[in-house]
């Protein structure tokens, strides 16, 4: 008899950890569709409701016409009159006070994912915010103030990255964190659950 329930317990846990991973990540893309799927969904539904008279939803289309927006974009965005057009709402948006702040957060968000690599030369330690504390940051430029060799540090904040500090150091003030940029951005945007 237990022979039979060391049998069961082993075999439930080892499918536990199977099952729970594949669980997550079914979890995650199913919110990610629906919520993605019913940022316009719900606007076609009513649309459809109106001309139809009758209710009818269609999974997968708020997704579809988001995409064929963002393709329309990208095509109006690469023609003359478009990026006029488009440098115009730019101006607008950037006038609006609280709409400002957002807007050009997410226009230097997407610039340095836009940019790459390049953005973050290199991910290193620093002591921060006090002697004997290691905070993980990214050399973003070299510098030379006073004849003494600087490097700009950009140090994120946890839970939200995109936000931070861009702190000088002497290069004998950071060293190695033994990760790559790429291992590093995904420590910082986990949290420090994933640890390369």
């Amino acid at each position: 008899m237990k022979l039979i329930i060391d049998h069961l317990k082993e075999k439930f846990i080892t499918g536990l950890f199977v099952v729970i991973p594949v669980g997550i990540t079914i979890f995650i893309l199913t919110f990610l569709f629906n919520f993605a799927d019913g940022i316009l969904g719900s606007y076609l539904d009513t649309l459809f409701g109106l001309i139809t008279h009758h209710e009818l939803h269609i999974p997968g289309l708020g997704m579809i016409t988001g995409a064929v927006v963002i393709y329309l974009t990208g095509i109006l965005a690469t023609n003359v009159l478009g990026n006029q057009f488009l440098k115009l709402g730019d101006d607008v948006l950037s006038r609006i006070p609280l709409v400002k702040s957002i807007y050009s957060s997410s226009k230097q968000l997407i610039k340095v994912f836009k940019e790459g690599k390049t953005s973050y030369r290199r991910a290193v330690f620093v002591e921060w915010p006090r002697p004997g504390v290691r905070a993980i940051g990214f050399v973003t430029a070299e510098v030379e103030r006073d004849g003494i060799g600087l490097v700009v540090v950009y140090v994120p904040t946890m839970p939200n990255p995109t936000s931070g500090f861009a702190l000088f150091f002497r290069e004998d003030e950071v060293s190695d964190c033994g990760m790559t940029v790429e291992e590093a951005v995904k420590f910082v945007v986990s949290g420090g659950m994933v640890v390369p």
